[in-house]
């Protein structure tokens, strides 16, 4: 029975034979008799080379009964219908309860559950005194374990990463991947099929994927299964002990979105790794390219979660320094999940002197920007190299210009108002520069602001090609900021 209609209506699908086929052990029971449920749950238990699907059927709204003393079991209505009334009255009556004394607990029961309480504390009793006996004989280990479990985040020697200039941003995160993976013993990283392209094989090139039988790797090759990856990725993260990161092209969050939404939900620090994050991926055509989805995946910056925190921390780094710096505050965010935005093409770096540390408060002044400006620039990732590019034919005409890289909305209006108007003033012109939606940069350019962004899908061609015909050029940036002015 379903909301609307019997599953009968829908679907003949024999969904234990499914399973079967994946290789899984099937046990089907009556779902109502809690002896079968017991009895299952033990058979399940007792399985080591499989999982196990236990299959209770079972009747919707068992001993229900309406106001007039008729059945609600196989009843859609039920699915959504509180008990009121005479019907609630019926219905304890009927499976064999008091309607004066509900949530009576009948003295067996009681019982039952003291003497289970007893047993379950001579049993954690019976754990905890070998897990001591263990920590004894192994202190070293004992610790590692108790670090894992900590929560706290891992110690990384992010100085001594060092990237190569003017690298995609993804190429810069496969480095930073590569010290991840010899540093952080308790990290897992998944790809859905596409580790050479989205680079986490920067991970994998030093550990091996899980295979059946042999879990000493920590790579999970998740297959075409996006949704799915991310959903594991909560549930290693909520089962606690190693650091879950997961990657795919940005365009297919779109099938992660349920799951990025409950790990924001639940404050689960997954790591999303997403590349390929423009409509620069021509080859691939309209369908790979997005640009709606960095406006989408921005709003978990804007929701809260329920301890007033922003629910998500997302960051696209400008360029490959800027990368580092994205990783390190992606593991250090111990309380909500992280989406990482990378480029496929290579960036230039941003200007020398520039102080990527700023990146940590998500919005900061670009090394060699003037003082006194007569119009700020804002952009994230790629776009930002456009505004140092475009800055140079600016000043050629005498005017004063200072960059700003926001890698992260989100952070930044968690900072202080007082530095919040330093790099933003109140009155300011501003021009913004994103490859995505218009709409992703207008809360930072307000409303005497312009932003040039993408309003379309995108298009089949080479990336400086579509570079040049949607206007995301050093020239157009000189055009469209001499306009404002």
């Amino acid at each position: 029975i379903q909301l609307s209609t019997e599953t009968k209506d829908v679907t003949i699908e024999d969904t234990g034979k499914k399973y079967e086929a994946w290789g899984w052990k099937v046990i089907k029971i009556n779902g109502n008799d809690p002896d079968a449920i017991r009895g299952a749950l033990n058979e399940a238990k007792a399985e080591k080379e499989c999982p196990t699907l236990i299959i209770g059927h079972t009747v919707m709204g068992k001993g229900a009964r309406k106001a007039d003393g008729s059945s609600y079991e196989a009843d859609c209505a039920t699915h959504g219908a509180p008990l009121g009334g005479d019907a609630y009255i019926n219905t304890i009556k009927n499976l064999g309860g008091d309607p004066t004394n509900p949530f009576v607990i009948f003295p067996e029961v009681a019982e039952l559950y003291a003497k289970r309480a007893t047993e379950l504390k001579k049993i954690m009793a019976e754990k905890y005194a070998a897990k001591a006996v263990w920590a004894k004989a192994n202190p070293e280990k004992a610790a590692k374990l108790e670090m894992f479990f900590s929560g706290k985040a891992p110690e990384v020697n992010w100085a001594a990463i060092e990237q190569k200039a003017g690298v995609a941003t993804r190429a810069a995160s496969a480095t930073v991947l590569s010290a991840l993976a010899t540093q952080v013993e308790n990290m897992i990283v998944a790809s859905a099929d596409l580790s050479n392209s989205d680079k986490t094989d920067g991970f994998l090139k030093k550990t091996h994927a899980f295979k059946k039988g042999d879990f000493s790797g920590a790579f999970f090759q998740a297959g075409v299964a996006e949704l799915t990856m991310a959903c594991c990725c909560i549930g290693m993260a909520l089962h606690g002990g190693v650091i879950p990161a997961c990657g795919t092209f940005f365009v297919f969050s779109d099938y992660m979105k349920p799951a990025v939404r409950m790990a924001a939900l639940m404050e689960v620090p997954v790591k999303f790794i997403w590349t390929h994050d423009a409509f620069r991926v021509g080859e691939d055509g309209p369908t790979h390219e997005p640009v709606e989805q960095e406006a989408q995946i921005r709003l978990m910056e804007k929701l809260k979660n329920h301890k007033g925190h922003n629910s998500m921390l997302v960051l696209r780094p400008a360029d490959a320094e800027e990368t580092t710096v994205a990783w390190k505050l992606a593991m250090e965010n111990t309380t909500t999940p992280t989406g990482l935005i990378f480029s496929r093409q290579n960036i230039a770096n941003l200007p020398e002197g520039n102080d990527y540390e700023q990146a940590a408060k998500g919005a900061y002044i670009v090394a060699g920007s003037d003082e006194n400006p007569n119009i700020i620039l804002v952009a994230s990732g790629s776009e930002v190299a456009t505004l140092v590019a475009g800055t140079e034919l600016l000043r050629k005409d005498g005017i004063k210009v200072r960059i700003e890289s926001v890698p992260s909305e989100g952070l930044f209006r968690s900072q202080a108002p007082g530095y919040q108007e330093g790099i933003i003033p109140c009155g300011a012109k501003v021009f913004g520069l994103t490859a995505g939606l218009p709409v992703t940069l207008q809360g930072l350019v307000g409303p005497r602001g312009k932003v040039w962004g993408l309003e379309s899908f995108g298009f089949s061609a080479p990336y400086k090609v579509l570079d040049e015909k949607l206007g995301f050029t050093a020239e157009n940036v000189y055009k469209q900021v001499k306009a404002m002015l």
